[in-house]
Formats: C-alpha cells, sequence, structure tokens
C-alpha cells in the first residue's frame, strides 16, 4: 500500500494522470504539429501571392498585362493537365487494385506476416490514397510548368515554307509539332510507371500478386489490370521508337549534326522494326487476359529488349565500323552536303560574300591616298580599357560609374558621321560613404545615374585624354537637349522608391551641384514603376523582398511608386520571355529619351540537320569573361538563331518596346500569334532611333564561330577539314585562350566605294599556326530609312588569304610589338624603350583593340598603346599608336605620326588625331569644367613657334586643373599666369597682338569646385 488514497499504477503514477497523459499528450503534439503545418502552408501562399501580384502590377505598368495572363494561365493549365494526369492515373490504379481485391488472400506461407502489415497500414490506408497521388501530382505538375513554350508554339505553328529532304516534312513539323509530341510521350510513359508501380504494390498487399513455391501468382482482376497498363506503356514507347526517327535529324555524329548514311540505312530501319515490334508485344501483354499466363508477354518484352540492344546499338556500330568508315568520304558526301545547306541557311548564312586576297606587302609614300575616308575614322579609343579614365575624368562623385566595357555607336554631328565610344554614368551604391548607408538614402535618396559621356572614338587631347562629345553635369555637348536622368540601367538598384516628395521637399539626389549647396535635389515624374500607397501594396512588397520597412517608413506615401527589375536586359526578358537577349545591352540618344536597345533573338535546337553550337562558348570571349557589364548568351545548344526582335528601354520612364525586325521568321510569327500586340511592325521605327541600330555583336560571334568550318562549299573538303578555320586569341589579353572579341570599325572593303560602320574578326588556320587566314566584315549600319533596313544592312564579306603566302596575324604582328625596335619619329625612342621605360617606373602599359583594316592594297593593324601611372586613382591615357603593314611596324604618339613613319614620310591619308588641343580661351575656363570638355583635336600647327606656344598652353592648363583639384591655389595662380603667356605667344606667332594683360584678369578660384 502506499501513503496516498489515491490508487497508482505499477510504476508509481497515478493511473488516472497517466490516462490524461495518454489522452492529451500525443493529442497537443498533433495539434501543435497541426498549426505549425498551418502557418507554414500559410506564409507559403502569402509569398505565392505577394509574387503573383506584385508581376501582374509589374506587367500593368508597362501595358504587357496579356503577356502576363498568357503566361500564368498556360502554366496553371500545364500545372494542372500534368498534375491530373499523374496524379490521377496513381489514383485510378491504386483504386482499382484496392476494389478488385480478393474477398479472401490466398493461402500462402507468408500469410501471418501478410495480415500484420494489411493491419498495420490499414489506419493510413485512406490518407495514402489522397496523398500519394497527390504528391507525385504536385511534382509532375512542377515539371509540365517548364513546358509551358512547347504547348504555346505548338498550338500557333507556322509554316517554313522549306521541306526536310529525308521525310519531306515541312521545317515547322520539327520546330512546333514534335518537340510537343515528345512531351506527351514522356509524360506518359512516367505516368504509366508510376501507376504501375502503384497497382503492384496494391495488388500484393491486398492478395492479388501473391508469391508461392512454384513462382508468381496472380488474380484474374490484377491480371487484367496489370496487363492494360503494360500493353499501353509499351505503345507508348513504341511511338517513342518511330518519334525518335525524325529525332534523328538533329542528333549528333562524328562530323556534323543530322542523318548522316549509319543513321538513314541501319538506325532508321532498326526504330521503325522496333515500333513496330512494340505493338506486337502490347497485343501479347492484351492476349493474358484470356491466356492467363505472363509467359509470352514476358518472351515477347524479353525479345523487345534484345532487339533494342541488337538493332539500336549493335547493327549500327557494325555498319559504321565494316562498311561507313573504310569509304566515309564518299558514303557521307550526301549528308555533309545536307548539313551544309542546312546550317548556312538556318544561322543566316546563305549569302556571304567570299573573295580572294591577295594582300601587298610593301608600303611606298601616299599608299593610303584612296583610303582618305577610311583612315580619319580608324578607332583608336578602345571601349573596353577606357572606362577608368571615364570614371575620373567624368565620374564627379564615388556614387557614379561607368560600365567596365563602354559601347561603340555612331552621331552625325555638322553632316559628319563619327564614331563614338558612349558611356552611362550610371548610380553605384557602393561608393555612398559608409556612414550614409541605410534603407532611406538606398532606396529613397539614391535613385539614378545622371547623363550619358560620350567621346570621340579617333580624337585625343595632348596628353592622351578622350575628347569628349558629350560630357559634364548637366550635360553639355553635341546630342542635343534630352532627360539625363538614368533609372533604368545596368547598374541600377534592385529597387527604389521614388515620387510623392515629403510635405513638398524633393527628396531624391539628383546631381552634385556647388551653386545649391552641394546638390540638386529632383522628384520623379517619369510615369514608370507600381504605385505603391496603399496598405495591400506596401504589404505585398514587404513580403516579395522581405522587407518591414515597406510598412513602417515615413517615406512611402500615396504618390509613392517602386521601381524594380530595372536592368534592360532583365526588363527585356520578363516581358519577352521567349526571347533569347544579347548580353551586351547598348544606350542611344534619340529624340530627348536616353534608350536602352537590346538585341532580341528567336532560338530553336529542332531544325533538321543544321549544326548544333553552343551559345555560351560561341560568345565567351576576352570581354565577357573581365567586364562586370557583359554576358555570354545563355540559351544551352541551337542550331537555328534569327535576330528577331530590336528592343529599346526608356532610361527614364523603363518603358519597354519591341519592334519585329524580321518578320519572316516563323518563331517570331508564331510568338507574335501567342502574344498578340507585343510586338510593334518595323515601320514604327523612326529614323533617328534606325539611324544608331546596328548588326548584334553576340549573334556575329555565334555566325563568325560557324564559319570556322562552314566557310567552304565542297563536302570533300569539309570531310578532310584541311581548310578549316578558328577565332584567335585575344594578344592583349592577360588570360591564355580566350578568344579575340569582335570589333565595330568605320571602313570600307576592297568592294566598297565608302566607308560602312562594320563588324569585324580575324580567322586563323586551326592548329598552333598564328598566319592570318581570312578576315571578315558584316555591314553592322541599319541606315536612317524610318522603318526600312539598309539593303547592305546584314552583309557578310569574307577576304580569303592565299594559302602559299604567310600573312601575319594577330598574334604574330603582337609578338613583334614587343620585340621591336622601330624609332618614334616623335620621342626619338623605340617602341620597346618606351613599353620598358613605363613598365619600369611603375606604369602600368595596356594594349588596346588590336584593329585591322585592309587598305593601300594590303592589311594594316592598328594597336593603341594606353599607359596608366601607378597610384590608386590613376586611369589610362593614350600615349603611342603602333601600325603594321606588311612585315613592317612602325609607331608614334599619334596615328598621323605612326602612319607616316610607315609609309616613308606620306602614308597619303590623314588620321586626324594629332593629340593637339584647341587653344584656351584667353579669359580662363571655370574650375569647375572638365579639362576635356573644351579641348578637341586639330591638324598640327605648320608654324613651329606656334606649335610650342599651343604645346605650352596645354600643358599649363592641364597642370593648372591638377593643382586646382588638389586645392594648391598658389600654384594655381602661376599656372595661369604661364598659361597666359604661352597664349600670347601664340597670337604673336600667327602676327596677331596679344591682349594688354589687367591685374583683374585671372578670376580666383572656387573653393568649393570640383
Amino acid at each position: 500500500m502506499t501513503s496516498s488514497d489515491e490508487p497508482t499504477g505499477g510504476d508509481g503514477r497515478n493511473p488516472e494522470h497517466a490516462g490524461a497523459v495518454r489522452r492529451f499528450g500525443p493529442t497537443g503534439a498533433r495539434r501543435t504539429l497541426m498549426v505549425a503545418g498551418a502557418i507554414i502552408v500559410l506564409a507559403v501562399l502569402v509569398q505565392v501571392w505577394a509574387n503573383v501580384w506584385t508581376n501582374k502590377l509589374w506587367f500593368d505598368s508597362l501595358g504587357f498585362s496579356s503577356v502576363f495572363r498568357t503566361e500564368y494561365l498556360t502554366k496553371a493549365l500545364m500545372f494542372l493537365g500534368g498534375a491530373l494526369i499523374v496524379g490521377g492515373l496513381i489514383w485510378f490504379s491504386m483504386w482499382i487494385a484496392f476494389r478488385q481485391r480478393p474477398i479472401y488472400a490466398p493461402s500462402t506461407g507468408d500469410l501471418d506476416a501478410m495480415d500484420r502489415y494489411r493491419e498495420a497500414i490499414e489506419p493510413f490506408r485512406r490518407a495514402a490514397f489522397w496523398v500519394v497521388p497527390i504528391v507525385f501530382g504536385l511534382f509532375a505538375g512542377s515539371a509540365a510548368i517548364g513546358q509551358w513554350k512547347t504547348v504555346l508554339l505548338w498550338l500557333h505553328r507556322q509554316s517554313f515554307g522549306t521541306k526536310d529532304p529525308e521525310f519531306h516534312k515541312d521545317i515547322g513539323f520539327y520546330v512546333f509539332t514534335l518537340p510537343w509530341l515528345q512531351v506527351i510521350v514522356g509524360f506518359l510513359t512516367m505516368a504509366l510507371i508510376l501507376s504501375l508501380i502503384a497497382a503492384v504494390v496494391m495488388h500484393y498487399l491486398y492478395g492479388g500478386i501473391s508469391l508461392r513455391d512454384r513462382g508468381v501468382h496472380t488474380t484474374s482482376a490484377a491480371r487484367v489490370h496489370l496487363s492494360v497498363l503494360l500493353a499501353i506503356l509499351v505503345l507508348v514507347r513504341g511511338a517513342a521508337y518511330w518519334l525518335g526517327r525524325y529525332d534523328l535529324t538533329t542528333s549528333d555524329n562524328s562530323l556534323f549534326t543530322g542523318i548522316d548514311y549509319t543513321a538513314q540505312n541501319a538506325v532508321l530501319p532498326a526504330k521503325a522494326m522496333l515500333a513496330g515490334a512494340a505493338v506486337i508485344c502490347a497485343a501479347l501483354f492484351v492476349a493474358t487476359i484470356w491466356t492467363r499466363t505472363w509467359r509470352l508477354p514476358v518472351v515477347g518484352l524479353a525479345l523487345l529488349v534484345v532487339c533494342a540492344i541488337v538493332l539500336g546499338a549493335i547493327y549500327p556500330a557494325l555498319v559504321q565500323r565494316f562498311k561507313v568508315r573504310p569509304n566515309e568520304q564518299a558514303l557521307q558526301s550526301p549528308y555533309i552536303t545536307r548539313n551544309l545547306t542546312a546550317t548556312k541557311t538556318a544561322y543566316g548564312l546563305d549569302k556571304v560574300k567570299v573573295r580572294s586576297y591577295t594582300p601587298t606587302k610593301a608600303t611606298t609614300a601616299g599608299q593610303l591616298t584612296q583610303d582618305a575616308e577610311t583612315i580619319p575614322g580608324i578607332r583608336l579609343v578602345d571601349p573596353s580599357i577606357v572606362s577608368p579614365t571615364f570614371r575620373q575624368l567624368q565620374g564627379q562623385r564615388n556614387y557614379y560609374q561607368f560600365g567596365n566595357t563602354l559601347d561603340v555607336d555612331r552621331y552625325e554631328v555638322g553632316g559628319k558621321t563619327d564614331d563614338v565610344v558612349v558611356g552611362v554614368r550610371e548610380l553605384d551604391l557602393s561608393g555612398v560613404p559608409t556612414s550614409q548607408r541605410n534603407w532611406v538614402n538606398d532606396h529613397t535618396v539614391y535613385t539614378h545615374g545622371f547623363g550619358v559621356v560620350a567621346a570621340y572614338g579617333n580624337e585625343r587631347t595632348e596628353d592622351g585624354q578622350p575628347v569628349f562629345m558629350e560630357s559634364d553635369i548637366p550635360p553639355v555637348g553635341k546630342l542635343g537637349k534630352f532627360q539625363p536622368r538614368i533609372y533604368f540601367g545596368e547598374s541600377s538598384p534592385r529597387f527604389s522608391i521614388v515620387g510623392g516628395p515629403k510635405d513638398g521637399q524633393k527628396r531624391e539626389l539628383d546631381y552634385p551641384n556647388t551653386s545649391s549647396g552641394g546638390e540638386q535635389r529632383t522628384t520623379y515624374t517619369g510615369g514608370g514603376g507600381v504605385a505603391v500607397g496603399s496598405f495591400n501594396r506596401k504589404l505585398a512588397y514587404a513580403v516579395k523582398y522581405h522587407d518591414l520597412n515597406f510598412l513602417f517608413s515615413g517615406s512611402i506615401n500615396s504618390d509613392s511608386r517602386i521601381l524594380d527589375t530595372r536592368n534592360p536586359v532583365d526588363r527585356v526578358k520578363k516581358v519577352a520571355p521567349w526571347l533569347t537577349v544579347d548580353g551586351d545591352p547598348y544606350p542611344v540618344v534619340e529624340d530627348g529619351h536616353v534608350q536602352w536597345v537590346v538585341d532580341g533573338y528567336t532560338t530553336t535546337s529542332h531544325y533538321p540537320n543544321s549544326q548544333l553550337e553552343s551559345l555560351g562558348s560561341a560568345t565567351s570571349d576576352s570581354l565577357t569573361t573581365q567586364s562586370n557589364n557583359l554576358r555570354s548568351l545563355a540559351g544551352g545548344r541551337v542550331n537555328y538563331i534569327r535576330n528577331s526582335v530590336k528592343a529599346t528601354v526608356d532610361a527614364y520612364t523603363g518603358k519597354v518596346t519591341l519592334y519585329a525586325w524580321d518578320d519572316t521568321d516563323p518563331l517570331l510569327k508564331a510568338w507574335m500569334s501567342a502574344f498578340p500586340g507585343t510586338v510593334k511592325p518595323m515601320s514604327q521605327i523612326s529614323s533617328s532611333l534606325m539611324s544608331h541600330l546596328r548588326y548584334p555583336e553576340d549573334l556575329f560571334k555565334v555566325q563568325r564561330e560557324l564559319l570556322t568550318k562552314y566557310h567552304v562549299t565542297d563536302p570533300g573538303q569539309f570531310f578532310q577539314g584541311n581548310d578549316q578555320w578558328q577565332v584567335p586569341t585575344d594578344p592583349s589579353s592577360s588570360k591564355a585562350g580566350e578568344q579575340q572579341p569582335p570589333y565595330y570599325l568605320s571602313l570600307a572593303m576592297p568592294d566598297q566605294s565608302s566607308p560602312k560602320f562594320s563588324l569585324t574578326t580575324t580567322f586563323i588556320p586551326t592548329g598552333d599556326r598564328q598566319n592570318l587566314s581570312a578576315f571578315m566584315t558584316v555591314d553592322a549600319d541599319a541606315g536612317s530609312t524610318p522603318g526600312k533596313k539598309s539593303a547592305d544592312y546584314g552583309t557578310f564579306r569574307i577576304l580569303e588569304m592565299p594559302r602559299n603566302v604567310t600573312i601575319k596575324g594577330p598574334g604574330q604582328f603582337q609578338n613583334d610589338i614587343n620585340s621591336s625596335q622601330a624609332v618614334s619619329p616623335t620621342t626619338k625612342q623605340t617602341l620597346a624603350q618606351f613599353l620598358t621605360y613605363n613598365k619600369q617606373v611603375g606604369s602600368t602599359v595596356e594594349e588596346g583593340n588590336l584593329l585591322t583594316l585592309p587598305v593601300g592594297g594590303g592589311l594594316l593593324y592598328v594597336e593603341p598603346i594606353y599607359v596608366r601611372a601607378a597610384g590608386n586613382t590613376s586611369f589610362p591615357l593614350l600615349k603611342a599608336v603602333v601600325v603594321g603593314f606588311g612585315d613592317k611596324l612602325a609607331w608614334d604618339t599619334t596615328l598621323d605620326g605612326a602612319l607616316n613613319a610607315l609609309f616613308g614620310g606620306d602614308s597619303g591619308a590623314t588620321a586626324g588625331d594629332s593629340g593637339q588641343s584647341s587653344p584656351p580661351s584667353s579669359t580662363p575656363s571655370s574650375p569647375s569644367s572638365s579639362p576635356s570638355s573644351s579641348s578637341k583635336s586639330t591638324k598640327p600647327a605648320a608654324n613651329p613657334e606656334l606649335r610650342s606656344a599651343l604645346a605650352d598652353a596645354e600643358q599649363w592648363y592641364a597642370q593648372g586643373e591638377k593643382d586646382l583639384k588638389k586645392g594648391d591655389f598658389a600654384a594655381y595662380g602661376e599656372d595661369q599666369k604661364k598659361l597666359k603667356a604661352a597664349i600670347k605667344r601664340a597670337i604673336e606667332a600667327e602676327g596677331g597682338t596679344a591682349p594688354q594683360s589687367s591685374s583683374s584678369s585671372s578670376p580666383a578660384p572656387s573653393s568649393t569646385g570640383n
């Protein structure tokens, strides 16, 4: 007896209390789990709601609501279809198996064990009937979502108007229909296999399948159920064999993509026979219902597997080894011809102009007279090097930045079109002082960049700086008036909240302004973005970005708008998810706006007999691996590509406009049918925008990679591969093996009467040889006619070098530079001395883009040399130009000097890069002026005294600006005196009279100057 009056259990606990624990403990845990599960489900649903609703608001704000509806509706239907097919078949199999279970389980040796299993799972049976199909259905539905583009293309399929040579079907069947049929077959296979597994498990658990001494036994109901499932599964695999015949048109073999001799004579018949065998095997499974034995279908299935191995693998290998390999060139020639034709058509290479070109190596005075229009347009400013120079001279503040690689464009000024290097002054939040980094500043104050900076591509100042066509804040230059604020760019913050000034006060930092207390403020009025003033929207964005500041920040009011998805590439991808988008958007100033131009491509990997090419590897080069604002194309392997869309993104409003650039493309037609009204016709492209559109660089990279093999027309030559080319490695890159990028350049090919804005590249032979095999250009200028491309736009021209003459390639010319003893007429140094000296004093020598031009009956190489002084704030300056023609090399501080040295004192063409700047005004410029904003290159002065005086004036002007930036006002005053003395000498050298000096003529510098 215990001392307690209450009875206790054997373990000393109160039995009533113990019962309570048993009753309430598990129940409490179950409730806790249910509550936790409900919270998780609710959190997921809220996150999904926030993402979907904010996406809808984003599409609505751009006028692309139809894209949102079509995409989400298609995805929803695909999800439901995939989930219902897979989940439904699994559920139906489980239900049939359970419903047709035997009333009395068969007597087996393990009867007791099976009874225990049935008893154990019975409490969970009802739940399992729903949980198992739902789980697998959810996985299947999620997988089906990824095929939403495939079904849309099939629903809006178009005709290519061309048939393949093997099956004589329109190309559209392979591009639009075949992928959808393969999706259906794949999903049915997965659903049938899962439902078969579910049926086997259920029949085994409930006695429909039993294991006895003499083998596996099934009830009549189980046998019918499993036979039908297996018959359908084998039929579906038979359909897969039949469709696999068409899939051979895009299969890879050792030589090319497409059907070859072995595929046509061994694999195609084998797949047809396997499809027929699958039908017979399916019939044997159905016959099991009456024969009541599995022997025949099992034997049939085994024979099908054996046939698949023998006919599908062994026989084609024997044909390849003993029939094809001894006579491969002869047997494969017809199929190579198919591949050559299909590849050139699919990649737009069927109209390439190829001509032989034997460049002269001799140099004579006046040799470039016929190229007097081309030489002045040679672009010396390398857009991949001068970004730090732009940043130092035009960055203004640390919170402004330029992309690592700038862009090349054309602008017409004064009736003359110049190649221009362009950069956008974008916002860089990492440059904001750490003490000022907080949520309010990051998202409501520092919201945008400001202005476009443009430099002449072929001009420089005396000290090697670019000569700016457009510069400073506010913008000053020759591009006209335009909205300079950059709210949408390649480096814009993830999101900014703009508009809605608090208490009427402008909040957003516009630009630094010494006359307005150090900075100018503004309020966004562009109408872009999404209104975010209501509580529901603030809640949605708080959930989307996991940021509660949306709910509690006083910086958001009823007039606030949120700007997100701000990168031009990402915006175009979102409104046109069917496009493969170029990795290099470029800015243009057009009609008072800064517009980002983005090239969009339609691609497929299903074009029959066309060569498959990896977009990523084809578009990767030395720039994409080193730059923060260039990307190689993502999209896997394709065998058809068209630049079907030109898109623009307004840098201020964020507006996205899509223009049909190739309205003959069947893929574009299909997508325009799927998303009606989203792509505007090319006729709506204005004249001013058309003049800036150019041939896309990424497409050119893909095409040049194909042309390394597909420049030949003879199948025998293709088979032998003895005339294959490769893109040379970039001689100026610090990393080995990186391809040389193509270059935009204005030049005239031998069959052109005047220079054209072109995209250029060189080829060298495959292997270790570095001599030049070919030079290629594509006409990149779309013209200026509204809505109509230039007749020559997209025309490829290849100059093939003679095979019996060695012409130096880019790598060999670079090697000459590194060891050259050529003497500069200006500095009297050898090139080796120049390079060695700059490296010894701690400077960094950077070799610019190595340009190749067919001029003077030969090939001219031009490479600018930049020098960056030691120190964290230094930037590259163009200090020398190296040129080569034939076996000769020369260099000087200017292109004019280098060419004259190369061609014996007079090249015959004026480069126009003398490096001299216009003499400064007699009134010193304001301290806040850029040292380069008022300087533009002119021809060298013929009078030596005048030239000397101008050089001194430039020197003391630049020195004055440097002393001013350091705050050394005493030194600045001395610099101004020497500047005025140099100006006086210059005027007197021209025969003029210098103005009388005045004690007040040199204004004191402002202490707040930048």
